[in-house]
């Protein structure tokens, strides 16, 4: 299936990780020049370097998301460069573990900061170049909590949820020019941020790392973690011509392990 992404420019956040990575190296694939933005520079130039090994076209830009003022230089260099943003991939680092209750409101503050306002404003930014080209596909990685709140994870349950309802009701403004809003999330895809949060649940509860992850893994109907490359695959679907129709949707990548409808 052509995918129809040759020559569009997808920005990734969080490009230098497991996911992010993935989700840019799939993308350039298809044709996509993909921008790689990471609060760690190093990383996001080795996403770079394999992406260009490969003979995709691309860039790498340091992006912290808490400082708003970096949203305009760097989106103005993409701009310079590739002409703008036709597909956008909100994936943010996570909070974090900690209970709901009981936090500092500065917390809070910092963490809505970088994984939410970040996202509004910086998509705010890029809309008006996808209205002008008539073409344009956010999509904003979430969390299986905002399904299914998980334990300990209080922040990243609340924050996250709060996007759901933002890419919902944006999915309805942009529509007829062309642009879908969606989220996607991941139940336990195997990544450094799934492996540290087993650690630290492994060091709350006195057992084993291994003991954890066979728990878990015992709860997934299909009895693994995903790989990166499943839910990089589902999100170039959605960034695709194909999924054209797609919109306002929350699209799980879990293996079947979120039990609700």
């Amino acid at each position: 299936m052509d995918l129809q992404l040759k020559g569009k420019t997808a920005l990734v956040l969080g490009g230098g990780g497991g996911l992010g990575g993935a989700i840019a190296r799939t993308l350039s694939v298809e044709g996509a020049n993909v921008v790689v933005a990471d609060i760690d520079l190093d990383a996001a130039n080795r996403t770079l370097d394999a992406l260009q090994s490969a003979g995709a076209k691309g860039m790498a830009l340091a992006w912290d998301l808490s400082e708003l003022e970096q949203i305009e230089r760097n989106v103005s260099l993409i701009e310079q460069q590739f002409g703008g943003v036709d597909v956008l991939i909100n994936n943010t680092g996570g909070p974090p573990p900690t209970a709901v209750s009981g936090q500092a409101p500065a917390l809070w503050q910092k963490h809505f900061e970088a994984m939410v306002l970040s996202v509004i404003s910086l998509t705010d930014r890029v809309l008006p170049g996808m209205r002008a080209r008539q073409f344009g596909r956010i999509i904003t990685s979430t969390s299986s909590g905002v399904v299914s709140p998980i334990p300990n994870l209080g922040l990243s349950n609340a924050l996250r949820l709060s996007l759901v309802g933002w890419s919902k009701t944006l999915a309805r403004e942009v529509a007829r020019d062309n642009i879908t809003s969606n989220i996607i999330l991941p139940g336990r895809i195997a990544t450094d941020r799934i492996h540290f949060l087993d650690q630290k649940k492994a060091e709350r509860e006195g057992r084993t790392v291994e003991e954890v992850s066979r728990e878990s893994t015992e709860s997934i109907p299909m009895g693994r973690y995903g790989e990166p490359r499943e839910y990089a695959e589902t999100v170039a679907f959605l960034a695709s011509g194909a999924a054209s129709y797609i919109t306002g949707s929350v699209i799980r990548v879990d293996g079947g392990l979120i039990a609700s409808i």
